[in-house]
């Protein structure tokens, strides 16, 4: 069994967050640094109505099950390597 963190990124790809940035979330993975190719899992998500509270900011994005938002690529990446050095 493998001692690396893994990451499931799940973007939101409901209109709102596609509309608000998030189409340009699923190249995350073009990005990435090497050291975490192997340990991101990018997928989508159908819309889990985070928006519906007028006090969430979309494109809307789950890492491990943790809200992000206000979504971007790089906010996405510096998540992932803050977790890296906590792990």
């Amino acid at each position: 069994m493998s001692n690396e963190k893994m990451y499931n990124v799940k973007i939101c790809t409901g209109t709102l967050c596609h509309v608000m940035g998030g189409a340009e979330l699923p190249a995350l993975i073009d990005f990435l640094p090497n050291s975490l190719q192997s340990k991101v899992k990018v997928t989508g998500m159908v819309c889990a109505n985070y928006c519906k509270n007028p006090e969430n900011k979309p494109p809307f994005v789950l890492i491990n099950n943790e809200l992000i938002q206000e979504a971007s690529i790089e906010k996405i990446i510096k998540h992932i390597q803050k977790s890296e050095l906590e792990f």
